[in-house]
């Protein structure tokens, strides 16, 4: 059976250790050289970043998030193995795990980072799709010739790059589509590498949750549930027709996936269709001072993260979630495209006061959308608000000591409430 020493990059048959190093770390597979869908997830990335650049966190367990009313962006493995997850509110997670080191989110190092990982598998393919900062699908088809190696190969030297150069580690899917590499890169992490090949397919899936589809969230899966669909195998009894019936255009989605098939190609121009930031609070709360120093860490979040990408959105968004669960979205789109913080908040704080009324409120969230190029945002005088230039030029020189100084070293007193 065709095999490959991970740490070495020999490629051997199937060997309980490699014959030129002695490495047990062997990845062996009927189809290991003939796949060139992959999908790469750095692993744990943030806090991994984190723990790189202080050791002194290297046995601790690392939270990436906000104060104690707000979310896990990130939790390394070790505050993984106490329950702690992302999107997870910060009170349950610090109650789980007391003794974590929370440390803010540092995005314009994350993307800098991410850039570097992102010239990395650009060199060994141009069909590269982020799917965040911190993982991409690959196409390595016909590149073999070029590298002189198998996909297989040339994946394995990307991570124990990244493991040499810049200290992080990652996990690599490898299949025949985008949505089976997806799902073996989840298989075994952390530094994991697992292949689905075309010929167990039927196999690997039939007795899989449907929850593992990337896409079905919590309301999805309950509506499967309710038409007696758990598993790959349920999914395999509805006819094509029924199932589109009952969910529509994801019934037939559903229908290609149960049966593995995904045509999506691998698009290295897929666009960032919106940027956005939400909380959930740990009590509802009605309260407008307190929702407006949420609105603004949302705004500056949100700001960070269109400065790391370069981009810019003509739409701001603003979402509210009542204690009823009852969901409020509202939307104003601006003159031209910004990525400045200030504008963001003072869109979305308007939008925030035509609603605060119809609270209390167990979630806000703050976004986004039409997403361009930073080129030509936030360039235009204001004439209704002679100071919004002033604001820019401060929030730009915020940018450059924060970079400089950590992002903690200046904070509106907003912020604070």
């Amino acid at each position: 059976m065709p095999a490959l020493c991970r740490d070495c990059l020999t490629r051997l048959d199937a060997e309980p250790r490699c014959t030129s190093c002695g490495s047990p770390r062997i990845l062996a597979h009927p189809e290991l050289f003939e796949l060139t869908i992959a999908h790469m997830d750095c692993d744990a990335f943030y806090a991994s970043v984190e723990k790189r650049d202080n050791p002194d966190l290297a046995d601790k367990p690392v939270i990436i998030g906000g104060g104690r009313r707000g979310v896990v962006s990130t939790a390394c493995y070790v505050a993984r193995i106490r329950g702690v997850h992302s999107a997870m509110p910060m009170f349950k997670a610090l109650k789980l795990c007391p003794d974590a080191v929370v440390i803010r989110p540092r995005m314009e190092l994350y993307a800098e980072v991410s850039r570097l990982i992102r010239a990395m598998m650009e060199e060994l393919t141009p069909a590269v799709e982020p799917l965040s900062l911190d993982e991409a699908f690959l196409d390595l088809g016909g590149t073999a010739r070029l590298h002189g190696a198998p996909p297989a190969v040339m994946l394995a030297g990307l991570v124990r790059r990244m493991e040499d150069e810049l200290g992080l580690a990652g996990s690599i899917g490898l299949s025949h589509n985008k949505f089976l590499a997806k799902v073996a890169s989840d298989l075994d992490k952390p530094q994991g590498f697992s292949v689905i090949g075309r010929g167990e397919t039927a196999d690997f899936l039939r007795d899989r949750p449907v929850r593992m589809i990337w896409g079905v969230g919590d309301a999805g899966q309950a509506a499967l549930e309710s038409a007696g669909i758990r598993t790959f195998a349920d999914l395999l009894r509805w006819d094509h027709r029924d199932l589109t019936a009952r969910f529509g255009s994801m019934g037939d989605r559903l229908w290609h996936l149960a049966r593995g098939q995904d045509t999506r190609r691998v698009s290295a121009h897929h666009p960032v269709k919106s940027i956005s930031n939400e909380t959930t609070f740990a009590e509802d709360t009605g309260n407008a001072e307190v929702l407006d120093g949420h609105l603004w860490r949302m705004a500056e979040k949100v700001s960070d993260r269109a400065k790391a990408k370069d981009r810019a959105g003509r739409v701001v968004m603003l979402k509210l979630k009542r204690a009823d669960h009852g969901l409020l979205t509202r939307r104003q789109s601006l003159r031209e495209p910004t990525q400045m913080a200030d504008t963001i908040y003072r869109a979305a704080r308007g939008l925030m006061d035509q609603a605060v009324r119809q609270g209390p409120f167990r979630l806000l969230g703050v976004g986004l959308s039409e997403i361009v190029a930073a080129d030509d945002a936030d360039r235009s005088a204001d004439l209704l608000d002679p100071q919004a230039g002033r604001r820019r030029a401060a929030e730009r020189a915020t940018d450059r000591i924060r970079k400089r100084f950590g992002g903690d070293a200046i904070l509106k007193g907003r912020a604070l409430r």
